[in-house]
């Protein structure tokens, strides 16, 4: 899903990310060579070495690193039980650290087959009326269908239909909680459900969180082209739930989600980000992240997105200010879709910093 010129500049430098070295010549950038006085560097503004970034979350949650720490050195289910006992039913978090549980379960068996994850195993044993163990299996079981198993095959689908078991359960256990419901929207999309049957589960989720931008990202996956549904249907999808957001509300980013997951298409056309419909949802983006709540947990997952963009049109400013935020994590869209996360990010991030500095910004002109 890359813009040719950021796979060229990618072919370029090969396995050297971080620190990219580029300079100023003539308002341009150009590669110039390691150790050059004039070459502009990531790190000279403080920003985090490539290997120390974060990669299992888009942004600081200090509990759960914490929490995730001690599971995964003590094997002990207990701590994660609390943390999302403690965590509100409401909002984002909720399903974020449902996710995490998940994904470090789930890493955990492929490194180690047979072994790994077993505190997730025993915390469903031990405890099987417990919601938050409930819903973090019913997430994991979703990981590992897509991660073990090929699309359509007889295993997926048989892992997702466990999932979907789960998932029921889950809901039992927590009544008005919205996170069983946004894990089942990847088993429907998984499983092929028709739309009549996943407006049913999508009736449930905004039933229950009208606002919820995680579960709206969700939803945006099966109405796309590549799923069961078309780049009009994701378009229409994005554009009613942005046009209904109330101010403050992050949904009025969905219409750049939107483009992301049709960038295939896209990108064919000539001048892409000059385009009407790029322009206006990163526009609908830039607006979203300065109306939010600086605490909002959804805004690194927005600003990610718009740091892919803005590099993309050139805007080298406005990408540094989603640098400056979201800076240390890179748990997120669109580095996710790499296999190495972080090295994606610092390619973006680098490309970044020379285009602000062939511009005449330098670490003394960034607000940090």
């Amino acid at each position: 899903m890359e813009i040719l010129w950021f796979l060229f500049a990618v072919g370029l430098l090969g396995a050297v990310v971080a620190p990219w070295l580029l300079r100023r010549r003539g308002g341009g950038i150009r590669l110039t060579s390691p150790g050059a006085p004039d070459a502009a560097d990531p790190l000279a503004y403080g920003f985090v070495r490539q290997e120390l970034l974060d990669v299992r979350l888009p942004g600081p949650d200090q509990d759960l690193v914490d929490v995730l720490d001690v599971v995964q050195r003590t094997q002990d289910w207990r701590a994660a039980a609390q943390l999302l006992a403690g965590t509100p039913k409401e909002g984002e978090v909720r399903w974020q650290r449902v996710q995490a549980f998940a994904g470090a379960a789930s890493l955990e068996l492929q490194q180690q087959p047979g072994v790994g994850g077993a505190w997730l195993r025993a915390w469903r044993a031990e405890a099987p009326k417990d919601a938050g163990g409930a819903a973090v299996h019913a997430e994991f079981l979703v990981q590992q269908a897509w991660r073990s198993a090929a699309v359509g095959t007889d295993e997926f689908r048989i892992i997702l239909e466990e999932a979907r078991k789960v998932c029921g359960e889950a809901a039992l256990l927590a009544p008005g909680d919205p996170v069983p419901y946004i894990v089942e929207l990847a088993v429907a999309r998984g499983l092929g459900f028709s739309h009549e049957e996943f407006d049913q589960v999508w009736a449930k989720v905004i039933d229950r969180d009208p606002q919820h931008m995680g579960a709206h990202i969700a939803a945006l996956h099966y109405w796309c082209e590549k799923w069961h549904g078309s780049r009009a249907d994701a378009d229409r999808f994005a554009t009613a739930a942005a046009a209904r957001a109330p101010r403050g509300s992050l949904l009025a980013a969905l219409p750049l989600f939107a483009v992301w997951e049709h960038m295939d298409d896209l990108t064919l056309v000539q001048d892409f980000y000059g385009t009407q419909v790029v322009s206006t949802a990163m526009e609908g983006a830039l607006y979203a992240v300065n109306s939010a709540r600086p605490d909002d947990p959804m805004l690194a997952h927005v600003r990610h997105l718009l740091l892919h963009f803005l590099v993309g049109a050139r805007r080298w400013a406005e990408a540094m200010e989603q640098v400056v935020r979201v800076d240390g994590h890179v748990g997120a869209l669109p580095w996710t879709m790499s296999e190495d996360p972080a090295a994606e990010y610092a390619v973006y991030r680098a490309l970044a910093v020379a285009g602000y500095e062939a511009n005449g910004g330098s670490p003394a002109t960034l607000s940090h």
